[in-house]
């Protein structure tokens, strides 16, 4: 069941980070693996989704350590979505607690 919830949920979860502040994608795995388990393997495809869907956008960082950084960047048609799943989410919760709780119609 989790791994379920975590498919429907990762895009909504990548963007609400990009909200908090640019990342490259190590960093974005970094952030979200403790809580819903994100490996390197599966961000790489999820970012160049949402940015062939113009949700994100991307630029390079020079980095003295090593190769340039890849860093994505929140755009509006990103923020106006990820406002949208927050909703979708917050209803779906209530309808789930409300069933746990015995007070579905």
């Amino acid at each position: 069941m989790k791994i379920q919830l975590k498919k429907g949920v990762l895009d909504m979860c990548v963007l609400a980070q990009l909200e908090r502040h640019d990342s490259y994608a190590y960093e974005i795995v970094s952030a979200l693996a403790d809580s819903v388990e994100i490996s390197e393997g599966t961000i790489y495809p999820l970012m160049r989704r949402l940015q062939a869907d113009g949700l994100v956008s991307t630029y390079l960082v020079e980095s003295e350590t090593g190769p340039s950084r890849k860093y994505y960047r929140l755009e509006a048609k990103g923020r106006e979505a990820l406002e949208g799943m927050k909703a979708q989410w917050g209803d779906f919760l209530a309808e789930v607690n409300r069933i746990l709780q015995g007070k579905a119609p």
